[in-house]
């Protein structure tokens, strides 16, 4: 019998054993820098595609002309890729948003309370900033972004 194959083995095993280790899954561990996931993230992506991109648009890029009234005096939807003032929102005032609608603010935004639980909101605010820029998402942050 050869002496060596029972070496080979033994090291091949443990080999694979550290590398498997060392590959844990990452999908509940913050994106960099980030407050969100990327299980949030996949979430996010199913959940503004079914709510909110109607409105806001698939990569929350909202309409050209987003700024100007329209006919009844009211405004399109606002991007949300950091483009707009979304930005300038603490979490939970982006998440109260989601929740109450935007009648609060003369908008038409109808409330999402009953339709989506707070982690699917959570998850549509994680996609949407996963289109803001470092520089951005870090004004967003140092401003009190996470605050409660």
């Amino acid at each position: 019998m050869n002496k060596t194959l029972p070496n080979f083995l033994l090291i091949s095993s443990l080999a694979l054993i550290f590398l498997a280790g060392c590959s844990q899954d990452k999908s509940n561990e913050p994106v960099s820098g980030r407050w969100y996931t990327p299980n949030q993230l996949a979430l996010g992506k199913t959940i503004f595609a079914d709510n909110c991109a109607a409105c806001h648009g698939t990569n929350a890029q909202s309409i050209p002309n987003w700024q100007q009234s329209l006919a009844d005096g009211s405004y399109p939807p606002p991007p949300l890729n950091g483009s707009a003032h979304a930005w300038h929102h603490p979490l939970n005032l982006l998440v109260r948003t989601i929740e109450e609608g935007g009648a609060a603010v003369g908008g038409k935004m109808p409330a999402f309370k009953n339709v989506l639980n707070k982690q699917e909101q959570l998850a549509a605010i994680a996609f949407f900033q996963s289109y803001w820029d470092d520089r951005i998402y870090q004004i967003w942050k140092e401003n009190g972004g996470l605050t409660k």
